[in-house]
């Protein structure tokens, strides 16, 4: 895509290192008239290794970390080492030019859902950025009785953003919430290759299949109450999506809401 009708030049403002040639987040300026729902994605460009100072020519889809309400867009990714766009998306400076399609896309937003109930959002890897857009979002507290968030990885050092998801309890804009409820949110940071304090070390789908998620946060998944959002590898999805599947929980449809949303663009 060259037709610079479509996109916007954006500056980077910050890059931020989680884990070395791994994981990384960029922060960006914002065009004025982008609007996009939290759980959302861009499509994020840059100009090709042979012409460094074109147009951009390589495109990825990254969902939003960053809030509607925040002035900046933020996105966390994975390096792929041999990859074409991610390793040099890592070495982006403050300065740098990073391209933006005008239109977001993407459909794992709350309007999938009837109002109320319990929100789980499960998460793999970089699956996380989604559901940081929808938490940082105040109203979608409001909006649930309860909120589950799993982070699936594969060592502590993955698990991402944690300060921030751990300082929720602490924010003042929902000292309310939390004070009414000190269960508003549950946290749980799985990982596989090692245990994490108080966490078994185990597969997310895994303890999706036996129990184990609902054990740890103590609330059933009644297809009744819970509404569950999936972001993550394709393998995490299409297993979780069949276990979850026999036990009454399937996507909405001609309007309809249900009470599963599935993030297909990775």
């Amino acid at each position: 895509m060259t037709d610079d009708s479509k996109y916007t030049r954006q500056t980077v403002t910050h890059v931020h290192t989680w884990v070395p040639d791994k994981l990384f987040s960029v922060r960006v300026t914002r065009d004025d008239a982008y609007a996009f729902q939290p759980g959302q994605f861009a499509r994020v460009g840059l100009p090709g290794a042979e012409d460094p100072a074109g147009p951009p020519t390589l495109w990825r889809a990254y969902s939003m970390v960053s809030a509607p309400h925040q002035p900046w867009l933020e996105f966390y990714s994975i390096e792929v080492p041999e990859g074409l766009f991610s390793p040099r998306m890592a070495r982006l400076q403050p300065g740098d030019a990073l391209y933006v399609e005008k239109a977001p896309y993407g459909f794992l937003t709350l309007e999938r859902f009837a109002p109320g109930g319990d929100l789980w959002l499960l998460a793999s890897g970089t699956g996380l950025s989604a559901y940081l857009s929808i938490l940082r979002d105040p109203a979608v507290w409001r909006a649930y009785r309860r909120i589950v968030l799993v982070h699936g990885v594969r060592t502590a050092a993955e698990l991402a953003y944690r300060e921030e998801i751990e300082g929720w309890r602490n924010d003042p804009s929902l000292a309310e919430l939390f004070a009414a409820d000190p269960d508003k949110l549950t946290y749980l940071p799985i990982a596989t290759r090692e245990a994490l304090p108080g966490m078994p070390q185990a597969r997310l789908t895994t303890l999706l299949a036996d129990g184990g998620l609902e054990r740890l946060a103590g609330l059933p998944l009644d297809p009744e109450q819970a509404r569950i959002m999936l972001c993550g590898n394709p393998d995490m999805l299409a297993d979780a999506r069949k276990l979850l599947g026999e036990r009454g929980f399937k996507p909405g449809r001609r309007g309809i809401p249900g009470n599963l949303a599935v993030e297909n663009y990775w």
